[in-house]
């Protein structure tokens, strides 16, 4: 497989954040999406944006931004398939999305999301660690995802599928299990409490 192209999710509508694009608040005197953008850039081929709205607000980062091309928010999905139709024009068999709250995720992500890929005809695989409850926490807005099935995914959110997971399922999706030492590094930031979190652990 070559290298994946990535895509940074950035749609939603951080309501928990008094609304806005959490991926622009202040993180140790830099952007939260800055933090982010440096660790995903050394494991991609190339990285792009996808958000929605006014996309001139993000020209600093200087990164191709990519809205929905489905309409009312209807979660990270559509994400994906922009990222998706993105690479299939530039050639790319398949995609890596992150979270654009989520700054500490592994510098590993994409090594370990394409060996958990390997012997699939169709690579499909979300990131997962441990979790005392469950066993296993997905994090369905990090994963690998093959070009090849963005037309199902076209007529999935066509047909009012929203939830990654209900998705991802269909298609035999498999898991990366990550380490979570001391903090889970998919740990994202909703609330100004998680900001304050984030601060604490940066610093």
């Amino acid at each position: 497989m070559k290298q994946p192209l990535g895509v940074i999710l950035a749609g939603g509508q951080a309501r928990r954040m008094g609304g806005g694009d959490k991926g622009l608040l202040d993180l140790a005197g830099q952007p939260l999406l800055a933090h982010v953008i440096a660790r995903a850039a050394p494991q991609v081929a190339a990285l792009a944006l996808n958000a929605n709205g006014d996309l001139s607000r993000f020209r600093a980062f200087d990164l191709p931004v990519l809205p929905d091309s489905v309409t009312g928010f209807p979660g990270p999905l559509a994400g994906v398939l922009a990222g998706m139709d993105w690479a299939a024009e530039r050639g790319a068999d398949s995609i890596v999305t992150m979270a654009a709250d989520t700054p500490f995720f592994p510098c590993d992500l994409v090594p370990r999301l394409l060996l958990a890929s390997e012997g699939m005809a169709v690579p499909l695989v979300l990131a997962a660690t441990p979790d005392p409850q469950r066993g296993r926490l997905r994090h369905p807005t990090f994963g690998l995802w093959s070009v090849s099935l963005r037309d199902d995914l076209r007529h999935a959110l066509a047909d009012g599928i929203r939830k990654v997971v209900m998705w991802t399922d269909r298609h035999g999706a498999r898991e990366a299990l990550f380490p979570a030492e001391g903090f889970d590094p998919f740990f994202n930031v909703n609330t100004p409490q998680d900001l304050a979190r984030a601060e604490a652990l940066i610093t």
